[in-house]
């Protein structure tokens, strides 16, 4: 049964039949921030309607959901949608504020089903199938510095693979995939050792006896997040025996996510590249 949304509040700084560019004033993120702070400075924007814009925060109830228009100014990216367990009716409505604000939405773990109920009201809307995600790019994502590598033992390990590197561009990061180069074919993993350490970051996506991040840390100097996979026969207990191996790894400073979880380990690299870019207003040196 369709759910009923609350309605938000109208008027000049609601956000019920606003224009986009109205509704862009509503999310906020570094950039908006001190945009917002030099027009009340220069006497462009009063107190009052700064505040009005703020009004949001630090979040936006609609009854099943808060969502966290805020969370880029905080974090430097936007919230995402976690698509498991949620209805399509939750979906789709989480979707349309997030988008009305001029927000860039990701969506993981969801399906076509719910693509096509959400590109029906959003056309920007697109449905990554081997990632189970789905993004809506209403405007492009400021490029992040560096590249990021992602490595994945075997064709069974893609779903994670592909949400990370999904996630990862969704974030601006240029992505290199490197797949099907697990350790039962070393010479696989070797013939692409260049291109690893060209990378600044590498994710390394395994299941079975998740050994391939022990390998990869051992030839680079890069950070290498590990990302366990779910696949194997019973005695990898549904990925716990890779998320063990990881932990255990001998090569220094592998760092480890959770089972399958993709998108964390894209969330991380990404945070890793952005502590690349030089600060505001300071050219980067050739």
């Amino acid at each position: 049964m369709p759910i009923s949304v609350p309605a938000g509040p109208r008027g000049p700084h609601g956000y019920d039949g606003i224009s986009l560019s109205e509704a862009r004033r509503k999310s906020m993120d570094p950039r908006d921030l001190k945009e917002l702070l030099d027009k009340v400075s220069k006497g462009a924007l009063s107190p009052d309607e700064a505040a009005a814009r703020l009004a949001t925060l630090p979040y936006e109830d609609l009854g099943f959901a808060k969502l966290d228009h805020h969370r880029a100014l905080r974090r430097g990216f936007p919230e995402a949608v976690f698509g498991a367990g949620k209805t399509p009716e939750q979906i789709l409505a989480i979707v349309g504020r997030i988008a009305a604000r001029g927000q860039r939405v990701l969506v993981t773990r969801t399906n076509a089903e719910v693509h096509v109920r959400v590109a029906a009201v959003q056309p920007k809307a697109r449905f990554h199938e081997a990632a189970r995600c789905i993004t809506v790019e209403v405007e492009p994502a400021q490029p992040l510095p560096g590249r990021i590598a992602i490595a994945a033992a075997g064709t069974s390990d893609l779903p994670v693979a592909e949400e990370a590197a999904v996630t990862a561009e969704f974030h601006g990061a240029s992505v290199e995939r490197i797949y099907d180069v697990g350790v039962a074919g070393l010479h696989r993993l070797l013939d692409r050792t260049e291109t690893l350490r060209s990378a600044d970051v590498v994710i390394v996506v395994a299941g079975m006896e998740g050994a391939l991040p022990s390998v990869v840390a051992g030839l680079l100097e890069t950070p290498v997040i590990a990302v366990p996979t779910s696949v194997g026969y019973g005695a990898s207990f549904h990925g716990l025996a890779a998320l063990l191996a990881m932990l255990n790894s001998c090569a220094s400073g592998v760092g480890v996510v959770n089972i399958d979880n993709g998108f964390g380990a894209a969330h991380l690299a990404c945070l890793i590249l952005r502590g690349k870019r030089p600060p505001e207003g300071v050219k980067p040196t050739s």
